[in-house]
C-alpha cells in the first residue's frame, strides 16, 4: 500500500496569538521596561529578537520562489526569522535537526545517561554575562573522570567517553536560569586492540547502565576540586557568600 505524502501547508504566522500579542503591545512593553530601569532600555539583541519574530512568515518581508521544473507548479515560501530566542518556528525546526544530528551522526548506539546541573541564583546571574567563568563551571569534565574511574577499576585502563553539554539560559517562567544539560555515553570504549592476524579489534562498550550512578556527594565535591585557582574561583567564591 503507498503511503501518501503530505503536502506543504503554509502557516499563516500573523494570525497565532502570540504574534498578536507581540504586535500589538511590543511598544508599550519596550517603554514600561525602560522606565522600570531608569531609562535604560533592554539590550539591542532583545529588542531585535521581538522585531525579527514579527517578521518570520510573513510574505511581505520577503520570500523564496519555488518552481518545479516538470509541471511549472509555483510556490512562494517566506522567509524565517532564525531566532533563537522564543519563536516556536524556528526554535523547533534548529531542535528538529540537532536532535538528528546527535542520533544520526555523533552519538553512537550505546546507553546514554542526562546530568542536569544547576546552579545558585546569584551564580546564574554572574555566569550569565561571564562566557569564561559559565565554562569553568561546566562539570563535563568532572562526569568523564568518573567514567574512566570506573573502567579502571573493572580493569580497563585506556577507556574513553564522551559527553554532549546544551546549556538552557531560562527557566520554565521564561526567568534567567543558566543550567547545563549534559548527556554522557554511560560507559567507556576501549582503544582497538590486535586480533593476533595483524588486524585491530573494534572498540567497545564495556560499562553498561545498570551500573550505579555516582553520589551526588561525590559529584558536588569533584565539581568544586575542578575549578582552578584564581579569578574564576574567586568570582565563585564571592558569588556564593563564602
Amino acid at each position: 500500500m503507498a503511503h501518501r505524502l503530505a503536502g506543504y501547508q503554509p502557516r499563516a504566522a500573523e494570525h497565532s496569538v502570540l504574534y498578536r500579542v507581540i504586535d500589538e503591545h511590543l511598544e508599550t512593553f519596550l517603554d514600561a521596561a525602560a522606565q522600570h530601569a531608569d531609562g535604560h532600555r533592554l539590550p539591542k539583541f532583545v529588542e531585535q529578537e521581538f522585531r525579527d519574530f514579527l517578521t518570520c512568515g510573513v510574505l511581505a518581508h520577503g520570500f523564496a520562489r519555488l518552481r518545479c521544473g516538470d509541471c511549472a507548479f509555483e510556490r512562494l515560501v517566506p522567509f524565517s526569522c532564525k531566532g533563537r530566542g522564543f519563536c516556536p518556528s524556528c526554535g523547533g525546526r534548529r531542535m528538529t535537526e540537532g536532535a538528528a544530528r546527535l542520533v544520526d551522526g555523533i552519538l553512537p548506539h550505546v546507553p546514554v545517561r542526562q546530568w542536569v546541573l544547576s546552579l545558585p541564583h546569584r551564580l546564574r546571574y554572574l555566569i550569565a554575562w561571564d562566557h569564561k567563568l559559565c565554562r569553568a563551571v561546566l562539570c563535563a569534565r568532572v562526569l568523564l573522570s568518573f567514567q574512566r574511574r570506573r573502567a579502571r577499576r573493572r580493569g580497563l585502563r585506556a577507556g574513553h567517553s564522551g559527553c554532549v553539554t546544551v546549556i538552557q539560559r531560562f527557566g520554565g517562567g521564561l526567568n534567567l536560569n543558566v543550567h547545563f544539560h549534559t548527556l554522557v555515553l554511560d560507559g567507556v570504549s576501549a582503544p582497538a586492540a590486535a586480533d593476533g592476524r595483524g588486524g585491530r579489534r573494534r572498540p567497545r562498550n564495556d560499562l553498561r547502565a545498570g551500573v550505579p550512578p555516582p553520589a551526588p556527594s561525590g559529584l558536588r565535591r569533584d565539581c568544586r576540586r575542578s575549578l582552578t585557582p584564581g579569578s574564576d574561583r574567586g568570582a565563585i567564591t564571592d558569588a556564593r557568600g563564602h
